[in-house]
């Protein structure tokens, strides 16, 4: 090693994050700076779709809030449930209305669900370099097609790619416990109610195996944002209402831990 007196030296000039007293310190994740969302469900039915989310937003291993909200009516004929960083998704939904509303004004007519489909696909394609830095937003999207006259469900990658989903679908850190659980539960006849209380297990399902995943808080009374999307529009079910069925599924699964078994056929 010419020109270096020691290893210790050529290596302080070579590597000199390798020496023990000089080695750098591992550096925060950048989505780890800010409350981060996690899971939404969506689910079909005869007649219209429906979308819920949890109440729990997380920072780290931090919970950063208990009921924050991440289903919100994107028009009278969609909504909208956002996964990842929470600040940029709420913000991303807002000019996401703003465009849709816009649209209606100007053209005398809503935007067709592929429109608003393809629509939000560019915005989240916009945010890639932040995505990058760790700051991704990865929304699920579902609507009533007045054309095809049914619940449609889209989900999304960091790249702003677009899939169509069949029958249901979720996203966020919990989604692969909440997906399980919608397998088993899923019927194509679902009414509104059936359809809601199959959410509302998966979602108590993914907070079972999710830390980042909020279940029912009993003691405060927060309970998951149920949407409901039918041919006449939008409306976010009742806080009684899913108070109601979140009752019901906390109240068996005292009896049946793991919850309720898939119907054989």
């Amino acid at each position: 090693m010419p020109g270096s007196s020691s290893f210790s030296e050529f290596l302080a000039l070579q590597a000199p994050d390798l020496l023990p007293s000089r080695r750098a310190a591992p550096t925060s994740h950048a989505g780890d700076l800010a409350p981060h969302g996690t899971t939404i469900v969506a689910a079909t039915f005869p007649g219209g779709v429906l979308m819920a989310g949890d109440r729990r937003a997380t920072m780290g291993n931090i919970i950063a809030q208990r009921d924050i909200q991440k289903v919100f009516p994107a028009d009278e004929y969609s909504a909208v449930g956002i996964a990842g960083s929470a600040g940029l998704a709420v913000e991303m939904v807002r000019l996401f209305q703003t465009e849709l509303e816009h649209y209606e004004k100007i053209e005398g007519t809503t935007l067709s669900m592929d429109g608003k489909a393809n629509r939000l696909a560019a915005l989240i394609r916009a945010n890639l370099a932040m995505a990058m830095q760790g700051l991704a937003v990865v929304p699920l999207f579902a609507g009533y097609d007045s054309d095809a006259e049914q619940g449609r469900i889209f989900s999304y990658d960091v790249t702003g790619g677009r899939y169509e989903e069949t029958a249901f679908h979720s996203v966020g850190s919990g989604s692969l416990f909440a997906r399980g659980s919608l397998k088993k539960l899923y019927r194509d006849d679902f009414t509104e109610v059936e359809c809601a209380t199959a959410v509302v297990q998966a979602l108590y399902d993914a907070a079972d195996d999710d830390s980042a995943t909020g279940g029912p808080d009993i003691t405060r009374r927060i309970f998951p944002v149920v949407h409901v999307i039918t041919e006449t529009g939008g409306r976010r079910m009742a806080e009684t209402e899913v108070a109601a069925i979140a009752d019901a599924v906390i109240s068996s699964r005292m009896s049946r831990p793991d919850g309720p078994a898939a119907a054989l056929t």
